[in-house]
């Protein structure tokens, strides 16, 4: 039979919000060559509320049910009996139980050395090094047991009058829930090396402005994130002059210094108080392991087929914040140096060398803030749990204040509804670029960027990337169009390759035998498609020779109802490359239903671009003017 038992409320303590949720087992140990020593009298004063006049061998199994305690924690406890199980059982039970506790009769010798000199070491030998250990003894004990580190607290506990009863549960629970192992090293009387990380990204992710320092409004936010409540001004001051007591470079500024931050958690935590800093562990993110909790980084996010994925204004409003609290030196691009310290709160640099050949750089080939954005758009759109896990190495959830960082992404819908309307509500569009060896879709990416033929030059082979992604202007609208170089392959195209907004078909005007491969692909894979094409004669600066195939060019495109080929050069000296065909490629891309006499239009297209240059330096121009009042 098992008992259910019911918690008084006066002696739960506080709620902790938890990521996800434990199972604890406490299993109740007798030393083995003691009787009686009270351990069975414990369990039963617990249900009862009383003690028991006539005690068994061994109690039944006792639940705790997960609804009577604030942390909606099940608790199991498990009674053992020299007399009724043996050692093969015993270990068992041991190696399941989440928490131990140990009990001795204090009007008994034997019992008390016995702890020491067996159980202990009995225990150690069958449960992980980590696991903690409960021990209820009587204060002047205290000494001896401190030791063994795996030893969580010393009770002194009576059931005949009921006296820590409550208590010794209490503790139990909270041995599990917030246990000490993970985070602090009694040997070296200092916090490990994963709770200091672990805490110094969320200093980092709570310091706004990135000055190195908490001030009053970012440690009433950090308090109201993880506590509910703000911290009252003489409270702040208070906190402040504890650390200014006992840690030099603690607070600067009026602020609390990554030092000071450390320093209060390692005093929480010698204090008894590691539920403190398990409450700010858990509201970052973290499980017991401190590792990012799964549920955390890769929130629940349904992308149904044929839709896509973007950041929202709010997300983008996020990004855009955490550009700023880096860019120091308010040059509207990230050095190296800003870079890395903008990843530190990563487990890993995300961005490789090639994400300079997939955005926006400066002269010094640094992320611009317009490269910046792009490349998050790019991981958006690409791999949407790649960006939720970014965007949780970042706080998102917590800096700001939304559930998850699922929040900050926007599934558009299908694109088939978009044709039937004849109108998207996208800002993200898709250009797969085909062509043959040589043909220059290399070139094609990069003159997006702004980079003409000579600076091309400068590009490492192993740094090549074959997406290109920035902004363009239609009808005065920002978009985003992301060119993709597809491999040449007439066998095998995958549905990647396939799947997009609009294709770029390019062939060299100098090579006779270039164009060929642009009508192979359009006729084998999207003659019959309702995705938009549009044949781009690339290298024009160079002379134009007859391509060998049954018909030009410009005839294949009239007959299968494509705009005429748009000629394109990237080899413009030192001026950057036309931007005009990317804005006509976003524009078909948006409008797929627009009809061959619009797209052979001169005013279509005056129309579609008109705008882009004003708009491109207006948006730079109003980042900057953002950043001088801070």
């Amino acid at each position: 039979m098992q008992h259910v038992l019911q918690i008084k409320e006066n002696t739960s303590i506080q709620s902790t919000p938890l990521l996800h949720t434990h199972t604890s087992s406490l299993f109740l140990c007798l030393p083995l060559f003691s009787a009686k020593v009270g351990k069975t009298s414990l369990i039963m004063s617990l249900v009862s509320e009383e003690f028991p006049e006539v005690v068994p061998y061994r109690a039944e199994e006792i639940t705790i049910p997960a609804d009577v305690t604030p942390e909606r924690v099940p608790t199991h406890i498990v009674d053992y009996s020299e007399a009724e199980q043996t050692d093969e059982q015993l270990f068992q039970e041991i190696s399941k139980a989440n928490v131990i506790c140990i009990v001795y009769a204090v009007n008994n010798k034997k019992s008390i050395e016995k702890v020491t000199s067996h159980w202990i070491p009995l225990i150690t030998d069958n449960t992980d090094k980590d696991n903690s250990l409960l021990a209820v003894f009587i204060l002047d004990l205290y000494i001896l047991i401190m030791p063994f580190i795996n030893v969580i607290v010393c009770l002194e506990c009576s059931a005949k009058n009921l006296k820590n009863i409550s208590e010794l549960f209490y503790y139990a629970q909270k041995a599990v829930l917030h246990p000490t192992g993970p985070l602090y090293c009694p040997e070296r009387k200092d916090m490990k090396p994963l709770c200091v990380k672990a805490l110094t990204r969320i200093f980092k992710v709570s310091d706004l402005d990135n000055d190195g320092i908490l001030n009053d409004n970012q440690l009433n936010f950090f308090q109201r994130t993880c506590f509910n409540a703000p911290l009252a001004p003489q409270a702040l001051e208070d906190v402040k002059n504890v650390v200014r007591k006992n840690v030099s470079d603690g607070v600067r500024d009026n602020g609390l210094t990554l030092n000071g931050f450390l320093f209060l958690h390692t005093l929480f935590i010698q204090r008894g108080r590691h539920e403190t800093t398990w409450t700010v562990l858990r509201r970052f993110g973290y499980d017991d392991d401190l590792e990012l909790h799964q549920d955390y980084l890769f929130p629940q996010l349904k992308v149904p087929p044929d839709a896509t994925t973007e950041l929202n204004h709010d997300a983008y409003l996020f990004l855009q914040g955490v550009f700023d609290k880096h860019d120091k030196d308010r040059d509207c691009a990230l050095s190296p140096e800003e870079l890395k310290d903008l990843f530190d709160v990563f487990p890993y640099m995300p961005w490789g060398a090639d994400v300079s050949n997939t955005v926006c750089t400066n002269d010094k080939g640094w992320i611009t803030y317009q490269g910046y954005l792009s490349q998050w758009t790019l991981t958006t759109y690409l791999d949407v749990q790649r960006c939720l896990e970014y965007l949780g190495y970042l706080g998102y959830s917590i800096v700001a204040e939304q559930e998850s960082q699922a929040a900050g992404i926007t599934v558009t819908r299908d694109k088939k509804i978009d044709l039937q309307k004849r109108q998207t509500q996208r800002s993200v569009f898709r250009c797969n670029v085909f062509g043959d060896v040589c043909s220059g879709k290399s070139g094609f990416l990069q003159a997006f960027l702004g980079r003409n033929l000579m600076s091309q030059k400068n590009i490492r082979e192993e740094h090549r990337s074959f997406y290109a992604i920035s902004t363009t202007y239609v009808y005065g609208q920002e978009k985003y169009l992301l060119l993709h170089e597809v491999f040449p392959d007439n066998d095998y195209m995958s549905d990647a390759d396939l799947a997009c907004d609009i294709v770029c078909l390019l062939y060299d005007v100098s090579n006779p035998y270039s164009f060929e491969y642009c009508a192979k692909v359009f006729k084998q894979y999207f003659m019959d498609s309702k995705t938009p094409c549009m044949m781009i004669a690339a290298k024009s600066d160079l002379p134009e020779v007859k391509q060998q195939y049954g018909c030009t060019p410009l005839e294949f495109c009239r007959k299968h109802k494509m705009p005429p080929p748009q000629s394109f050069t990237c080899n413009t000296a030192a001026a950057a490359p036309s931007r005009d065909i990317y804005t006509k490629l976003t524009t078909v891309a948006m409008y797929p239903h627009v009809s061959q006499a619009d797209l052979k239009s001169s005013t279509f297209w005056l129309r579609a671009s008109v705008g882009a240059a004003m708009f491109a330096v207006l948006g730079i121009a109003m980042y900057r003017v953002l950043l001088k009042p801070r």
